[in-house]
């Protein structure tokens, strides 16, 4: 029952006229974001990390979930009428929805899209209320220590989940690490790693590296490849109302969707794609119509666009409960915190529960206003992809400058977002995966910290720092993940013979 006083409290701070504007702010700017290929939430959430220090913290929350929760939805808009996914997770919902719309069911496929996208927000928020909340009754039996295990946990499960191979992944984590560790050591003030570059004792900061591989990478990259886009049939208003029939194959598909959904989300990687295929995979398996699939079947839409919308939520549980985050886009959501001096994690809810609570009844406003919001406005949404690369392309480049810039007036800062641009496309075209550096970098602190402490608090003892039992559990899984493989295939090939 407390649970339900603290959401009505939420929604007291939710509905406040600022709090508003910035969900809705955040759901057209994701609903564009999601529209345009190549620029996605984390691009957006990029750019826009500096400009959130003009809000407070839960406003900044509030502005990313809208961003994230919309670019979703507005990557199948697109997907569904002209064969582009806007947002990588929206790659299986081409497959069906395209030719739905082929056949004239486009407006359908729109609708069910954002009713799946909203039953899937709802479910996960659920997910997340109850996780976060169990999680944060036991924030007591957290200390340094366990934040140790937790580090070195979720970045095993990183380089494992992550894309791309088990040493690419391992080289992008130990230099996000290294590049963390750029500047004066907090404990003893001495220099370390600026190679005698007096300016980079100030260190190298989360933002333009972020905005560099993610923000103008993504800039070079579309400039770099010429991509056509198709002519969108208009869909009228009435056309949108699908069939009983659509509906009937479609509401169990949502569901299905949305627990598949929030159970990746709550593992490293890109958890909105992964979703997708796994609901996509479940639905053709368990349909009694398997030969539709790729032919316009509903299932094809509901599911896969329910999965990746629960993702989201799901992927707010490491966040929110632990401080950790196992996805890039998460990532941006705790600098944002961090930029206002809020460090997530099990004792956040006991600490700020006005923000936890806030945030959480924002997301449910942020689902309802982009079923509003999307459904009577898809015409102007796709005639966004109208405007011509000349003028987005400048714009975006233009806004990254004058964020990165106006964080900390420092011209080295701007510096280091250009050559992490330039790196980041270098990456991009190698195939090497820019994401769990990120997440190294954000992790690298917490992991830092919280083994000084321990060994401060031990006099140097590692055993009372490793043989605590939520320890012992957690390194205990880290080994798991990273043996059982091996083992796994070893013991096939025995088998085999």
């Amino acid at each position: 029952m407390e649970m339900w006083q603290s959401l009505t409290h939420g929604f007291s701070i939710a509905l406040q006229p600022l709090n508003l504007l910035y969900a809705f702010t955040g759901c057209v700017v994701g609903t564009i974001t999601g529209i345009l290929p190549g620029i996605g939430p984390l691009g957006a959430m990029a750019i826009l990390l500096s400009f959130t220090l003009y809000m407070d913290a839960a406003g900044a929350m509030v502005f990313f979930a809208g961003i994230y929760y919309g670019a979703m939805y507005g990557g199948s808009t697109t997907a569904i009428l002209l064969n582009i996914p806007g947002e990588n997770a929206s790659v299986i919902t081409c497959i069906d929805g395209y030719k739905m719309a082929q056949k004239g069911r486009g407006g359908a496929a729109l609708t069910v899209s954002a009713v799946g996208s909203f039953v899937a927000g709802t479910i996960s928020i659920l997910g997340l209320m109850a996780a976060t909340t169990f999680l944060g009754s036991a924030a007591l039996k957290f200390g340094p220590p366990e934040f140790v295990a937790i580090g070195v946990c979720g970045l095993v499960l990183l380089i494992k989940l992550s894309e791309g191979s088990f040493l690419k992944s391992t080289i992008m984590i130990f230099l996000g690490l290294a590049i963390y560790s750029v500047g004066v050591d907090y404990l003893t003030g001495t220099l370390r790693f600026t190679l005698g570059i007096e300016r980079l004792s100030q260190g190298i900061d989360f933002l333009p590296v972020a905005l560099g591989l993610f923000g103008i990478s993504e800039v070079l990259e579309t400039a770099y490849i010429s991509t056509q886009t198709g002519k969108a049939r208009k869909v009228k208003f009435r056309e949108m109302l699908p069939q009983v029939e659509e509906w009937r194959r479609s509401v169990p598909a949502m569901f299905r969707g949305s627990v598949i959904g929030f159970l990746i989300g709550l593992i490293p990687g890109p958890a909105p794609m992964i979703s997708t295929f796994a609901s996509y995979i479940m639905e053709k398996k368990i349909s009694k119509h398997p030969e539709e699939f790729g032919q316009g079947a509903i299932e094809g839409v509901a599911g896969p666009e329910s999965a990746n919308n629960a993702a989201v939520g799901g992927a707010y549980v490491p966040l929110m409960a632990l401080g950790i985050p196992f996805t890039p886009a998460m990532a941006m959501v705790l600098a944002a915190l961090l930029l206002h001096n809020i460090t997530p994690g099990p004792n956040l809810i006991q600490e700020k529960p006005d923000l936890f609570w806030g945030v959480i009844a924002s997301m449910y406003i942020a689902n309802f206003m982009l079923l509003v919001l999307n459904l009577p406005m898809v015409n102007l949404f796709v005639n966004i992809l109208r405007t011509p690369k000349q003028i987005l392309l400048p714009v975006i480049v233009m806004f990254s400058l004058v964020g990165v810039y106006s964080v900390n007036s420092s011209l080295l800062d701007l510096l280091i977002m250009a050559l992490c641009g330039v790196i980041g496309f270098v990456f991009k075209r190698s195939g090497l995966q820019p994401a769990p550096l990120i997440i190294a970098m954000v992790i690298g602190p917490m992991l830092e910290n919280s083994l000084r402490q321990s060994l401060l608090i031990s006099a140097g003892n590692i055993g009372s720092v490793i043989l605590r039992p939520i320890c012992v559990a957690l390194y205990l899984i880290a080994v798991c993940i990273l043996v059982a493989p091996w083992l796994i295939k070893r013991i096939s090939k025995l088998y085999n013979k």
